[in-house]
């Protein structure tokens, strides 16, 4: 399992080389970990105002079916109007914030240049973006 692990990266480290794939990479980890993040400090929020999915999907005139999948699906790619409906059903807004120094440093800078000074700590990085983190309740 080791050697096709390494062939992975070894396969990667190469395709990052490559400018386009390398700004496709990183602009889809950034996607997948921002609607992540909107995704489940909103549920959190639901969740603290004791509301169930059906009754946020009425509050914004949705079907149950789409909040249980906003909630529930691994995958989830929401309009921002959904998610902003959402918010607004639960107090909040959507908001955007500039990214820490250490993430600008290691993903604005390729976005623009097109390649990474090192590519492994580029990839680790982009991975502990998308990893899951649990976070405290949203307080109301």
């Amino acid at each position: 399992m080791g050697t096709s692990k390494s062939v992975f990266w070894d396969d990667l480290a190469r395709d990052l080389e490559d400018p386009e794939f390398l700004r496709e990479y990183v602009v889809e980890s950034v996607r997948i970990s921002t609607i992540d993040q909107v995704v489940n400090a909103l549920n959190d929020a639901r969740e603290a105002a004791g509301l169930s999915k059906a009754a946020l999907a009425r509050a914004i005139s949705a079907r149950p079916a789409a909040m249980r999948r906003l909630f529930s699906a691994g995958q989830v790619n929401p309009t921002l109007g959904t998610l902003a409906e959402v918010a607004a059903a639960l107090g909040m807004r959507i908001t955007v914030e500039p990214l820490p120094i250490a993430d600008r440093e290691q993903v604005t800078t390729p976005l623009l240049e097109g390649r990474s000074a090192d590519t492994q700590t580029l990839v680790e990085h982009l991975t502990g973006m998308r990893t899951p983190r649990r976070r405290e309740p949203a307080l109301i």
